[in-house]
């Protein structure tokens, strides 16, 4: 009889704590939707603190494909924080082959079929996501993460010295870190950026000599940055 009665027991209450989490996490959802317009709004009503800038950049190719890239970017997007900037951006890069490559009647069937140059311009379309550390009123650190895609001006390939890059979309990476200078004391906003960076551009779509036809451009450089 006890038995019984202690199982009721623990069945209600076991009943009762169910119904209790099903109740807290309706709540729970319901806040979390009724917060959606509060989050939204400032963006839609653009009172987030909008955020740009301008970067030139000189990258030194490295690896077995190495590609001199100068380039010019700009991004827009707003200051969540004084720590945390994301936006998005677009640049103009100069890629220049600087090592020897075969002439274009090089015998291998298929990947001459196409007209290829040393020098090419590039496109990159990218996210940006930047970390500043310290006080922005002062000098302080910073650590930004550009990655997207790139895609090759005009119809010719990027003839390098193991194989060509096409006009696909190329994967796009370019991190770099360095020091926030303001330049304005009445606006610390307005500052300049100097870093080093490191530049990543690959994909599968590309013609390699080898079978494999993943063709990889990694560079290392300094960047400098006007932001407002």
């Amino acid at each position: 009889m006890i038995t019984r009665l202690v199982k009721k027991i623990l069945m209600a209450a076991t009943c009762a704590v169910a119904v209790a989490g099903a109740q807290s996490a309706h709540a729970q959802y319901y806040e979390m939707v009724n917060q959606v317009p509060a989050l939204l709004s400032p963006a839609l009503s653009g009172s987030f603190n909008y955020k740009g800038y301008v970067e030139a950049s000189g990258i030194a190719g490295i690896g077995n494909n190495r590609v001199n890239i100068i380039g010019l970017s700009t991004s827009q997007g707003f200051q969540y924080s004084s720590w945390f900037f994301m936006g998005a951006g677009i640049g103009i890069d100069v890629a220049m082959n600087n090592t020897d490559v075969p002439s274009p009647d090089y015998d291998r069937p298929g990947y001459w079929e196409h007209s290829s140059s040393t020098t090419k311009i590039m496109v990159p379309v990218f996210s940006d996501f930047r970390f500043n550390f310290g006080d922005t009123g002062s000098m302080s650190f910073f650590i930004d993460i550009k990655a997207g895609a790139m895609w090759l001006m005009g119809n010719s390939y990027l003839r390098l010295q193991h194989g060509c890059m096409t006009g696909d979309a190329q994967f796009y990476l370019k991190p770099s870190l360095g020091v926030r200078i303001p330049v304005n004391s009445r606006n610390p906003r307005q500052a300049v950026n100097i870093g080093l960076a490191y530049q990543l551009i690959t994909s599968d779509n590309n013609y390699s000599y080898w079978n494999n036809n993943t063709l990889t451009l990694n560079g290392l450089g300094v960047s400098i940055a006007y932001e407002w």
